[in-house]
C-alpha cells in the first residue's frame, strides 16, 4: 500500500493503482473523456489531467500511478484552464449541432463541457469531412470524431479484426478505416462495439426508423399488413433510454406500445429461438450419428456478427457452422409463408419489421439467400433497439400507465429456453435442453445445463448424453473466438458443439443497445434474462405449442424438406468483402 494525498486528504491505495483510479476511491472524481479501463489509456483527450506537487507539468491521471507521499490537486486553477481549453481545443473540430445528434443527452462530451462550464469556443472552428456510404449499417460521421482512438482499440484488443486506424498527421490526425480501404470493401463484423464505446455521436447505426414510421411508410398507409417481432435481448434494456424500471418496462408493455405504433401484429422472436433450438438441436444430432459426414465442432449460426467474423477470417471453416438460421429469419420465413397462408394473404402483402439488439442483423436481413418466401425479403426492415427507443420517445407516452398486452398468435409464444438466447451461453444451453429430451424422451432438469453459464470470455464443459460424452465450448467477443478457432486449429482443444456471440456477454451486450459511457450491462441485463427464464411456465423450446403446431400444421418435422427450405440456408452463397 502506498500513502497519497489527494486534494489534502490522504488515503492509502495499492501500488500501481493510477491517479484517476485513486481519486475515484477518494470520492474526489476527475473527469475523462478517451479513458476506457484496460482498453484505451492513452491519455488523448488531456481532459484527466491532474496537478502533483514538485513537477512542472500536469499530467493524464488516466495512465500514470500514484507513487509514496505524491500529493495531488484535481482542482487547481491551474487544472481547471487546461480541461477547458483542451476541451475547446476538441469542439472547435466537433460538429456541435447537438439537437440533431443521436447522442443528444447522453454525449461524454457534452457532458463535460456543460460541467467545466464551457459556454464559448475560442479558437476558430474546422470541421473535417469525409465521404462515407449511406446504404452501410454502421455510418462514421468525421465531423464528430473527436480521435479519442477508443473504436480503435476496441476493435482491435477486444475484437481483434482492426478494422479502424489512425490517418494523416499533425493537425489532419483523424481516425478512418485501416488500410487505406473504404468500410464496404473492410472485413467489419458489423458487431456495433465501436458504436457503443464512442462517447460522442461520431459512430452510429444506419437509421432505418424512416423506412417504417414516415406517413408514407407501409405501416401508415395500411397498404400492406405491418407485422414486428421482438428480440430477447431487446426486452430487457428497451426501458433503459426511457428511464424505466424492470417492473414498467416489462415484454408486454412493449408490446402494447408497439401495438400503440399501429402495428397490426406483434410477434415475440422467442417463437423464432425455439424453432431455431428444434432445428438446431436436431442437426447437432444427426451430426453427431454421422460423424463420418461433417467437420466437428458444429458452431452456431444464431449471431450474424459471428458468421460474417468466421467468413472474412477463417473461409475454410464455414462448413462447421449450423445451416440453421438465425431466429429473426426463422420468424421471418414464417411470418411470410405460414402466417401468410393462415391470414390467407399473399407474402409480398407483408410488412415485417423486427427490433434487434444488433446492428449486423441490417446486414443479414439483405443476405439474397433470407428469402424463404421466394417474394423478396423475409425481414423487410431492422431497427436497433436504440432505434425503437427513439421512436417511443418521440411519441410522448405516460408509459408506466399504459396497461400491458399479450404477443399475437401464432408466432407470440416462448419460452424459458428462448429468452436465455440473448445472453452468451443461451443458445447452448437450450439447445442442450432438447437434445437431452430427443436424445431419452424425458425432460432434464431444466439447470443441468449450468456450466455454460458465465461471462469468462472462453468457457468449455463436458456433458454426458445417452452414455456419449458432449464436449462444449461457448466464446463472447470475437478476439475470444479468434482464439478458440486457433486453439482447434492447433488441436489443443476439441469439441463437439461451439456457440460464438460477437459481443461480449452476447446480444444483451449488442452494438444495437442502449450506450451507457464507461459501463458494461450486459451481466446485469443477462442476470434479469436468466430470472425471466426461471419464472417461466415452460422452460423447454420442444414444449412451445405454437412451435408444436407450426410442425403439425406446417413443416412436418424438424429438418423435413420444407424446413430445410424456410428454415435453413448455405452460407457459402453469399461473400464478405474479400471472400474468394
Amino acid at each position: 500500500m502506498v500513502s497519497v494525498t489527494i486534494n489534502h486528504k490522504t488515503i492509502f491505495v495499492k501500488e500501481g493503482t493510477t491517479i484517476l483510479e485513486a481519486c475515484q476511491i477518494a470520492k474526489m472524481p476527475v473527469p475523462s473523456l478517451c479513458y476506457l479501463k484496460g482498453i484505451n489509456d492513452i491519455g488523448a483527450c488531456r481532459v484527466c489531467v491532474v496537478e502533483i506537487k514538485g513537477m512542472e507539468r500536469l499530467v493524464p491521471a488516466c495512465n500514470n500511478v500514484v507513487k509514496e507521499g505524491m500529493e495531488i490537486r484535481t482542482n487547481s486553477a491551474r487544472v481547471r484552464e487546461a480541461r477547458k481549453i483542451n476541451v475547446e481545443l476538441i469542439l472547435s473540430q466537433h460538429d456541435c449541432f447537438c439537437p440533431t445528434c443521436v447522442r443528444n443527452g447522453n454525449c461524454t462530451l457534452q457532458s463535460i463541457a456543460r460541467l467545466l462550464g464551457v459556454e464559448h469556443v475560442t479558437y476558430k472552428k474546422v470541421l473535417p469531412h469525409h465521404h462515407w456510404p449511406k446504404e452501410f449499417p454502421l455510418i462514421r460521421d468525421a465531423g464528430k470524431c473527436i480521435k479519442c482512438m477508443r473504436c480503435i482499440q476496441i476493435c482491435d484488443k477486444v475484437q481483434n479484426l482492426n478494422v479502424w486506424d489512425v490517418a494523416k498527421t499533425g493537425s489532419r490526425t483523424t481516425v478512418d478505416v485501416s488500410r487505406n480501404r473504404k468500410i464496404n470493401e473492410a472485413d467489419c463484423s458489423l458487431c456495433g462495439q465501436c458504436i457503443t464505446h464512442c462517447p460522442v455521436g461520431a459512430l452510429k447505426e444506419r437509421d432505418d426508423k424512416e423506412k417504417v414510421f414516415t406517413v408514407n411508410a407501409p405501416l401508415n398507409t395500411k397498404k400492406k399488413i405491418s407485422v414486428v417481432q421482438v428480440a430477447p435481448a431487446v426486452r430487457t434494456s428497451w426501458g433503459e433510454m426511457l428511464g424505466l424500471s424492470r417492473e414498467v418496462a416489462t415484454p408486454k408493455r412493449l408490446a402494447a406500445v408497439l401495438k400503440m405504433m399501429d402495428f397490426d401484429y406483434v410477434f415475440d422472436t422467442n417463437y423464432g429461438a425455439d424453432l431455431t433450438i428444434m432445428e438446431e438441436a436436431s442437426e447437432f444430432l444427426e451430426r453427431i450419428n454421422h460423424k463420418e459426414d461433417y467437420e466437428f465442432p458444429m458452431f452456431t449460426s444464431c449471431c450474424p456478427g459471428w458468421v460474417r467474423f468466421l467468413k472474412s477470417q477463417y473461409p475454410d471453416m464455414v462448413q462447421n457452422l449450423s445451416t440453421a438460421k438465425s431466429p429473426q429469419q426463422m420468424q421471418g420465413a414464417m411470418i411470410k409463408t405460414y402466417f401468410a397462408q393462415k391470414l390467407g394473404v399473399s407474402p409480398e402483402d407483408i410488412f415485417s419489421v423486427s427490433i434487434m439488439p444488433c446492428i449486423a442483423k441490417k446486414a443479414e436481413c439483405d443476405i439474397p439467400t433470407m428469402n424463404g418466401a421466394e417474394q423478396g425479403k423475409d425481414v423487410d426492415v431492422v431497427l436497433t433497439t436504440r432505434e425503437i427507443v427513439r421512436q417511443i420517445r418521440s411519441m410522448n407516452l405516460d408509459i408506466a400507465n399504459i396497461p400491458e398486452q399479450e404477443f399475437d398468435s401464432p408466432l407470440g409464444e416462448g419460452t424459458g429456453a428462448a429468452v436465455i438466447f440473448g445472453v452468451t451461453g443461451g443458445v447452448m444451453e437450450a439447445a442442450l435442453r432438447t437434445c437431452y429430451y430427443l436424445v431419452t424422451g424425458r425432460n432434464p432438469d431444466a439447470d443441468a445445463f449450468y456450466a455454460v453459464r458465465g461471462m469468462n470470455g472462453w468457457r468449455e464443459a463436458s456433458f454426458h448424453l445417452n452414455g456419449s460424452v458432449i464436449r462444449v465450448a461457448i466464446a463472447s467477443g470475437l478476439g475470444n473466438a479468434r482464439k478458440l478457432i486457433e486453439a482447434l486449429r492447433n488441436k489443443t482443444v476439441q469439441y463437439d458443439f461451439v456457440e460464438i456471440m460477437a459481443c461480449p456477454g452476447g446480444c444483451v451486450g449488442g452494438g444495437g443497445q442502449p450506450i451507457h459511457d464507461g459501463q458494461e450491462y450486459a451481466e446485469l441485463r443477462g442476470d434479469n434474462l436468466y430470472q425471466l427464464d426461471r419464472n417461466a411456465a415452460l422452460r423447454f423450446s420442444h414444449e412451445n405449442p405454437d412451435v408444436i403446431q407450426t410442425y403439425e400444421d406446417f413443416l412436418g418435422k424438424p429438418l423435413s424438406e420444407k424446413a430445410h427450405h424456410l428454415l435453413h440456408t448455405d452460407h457459402t452463397a453469399w461473400k464478405m468483402p474479400g471472400e474468394v
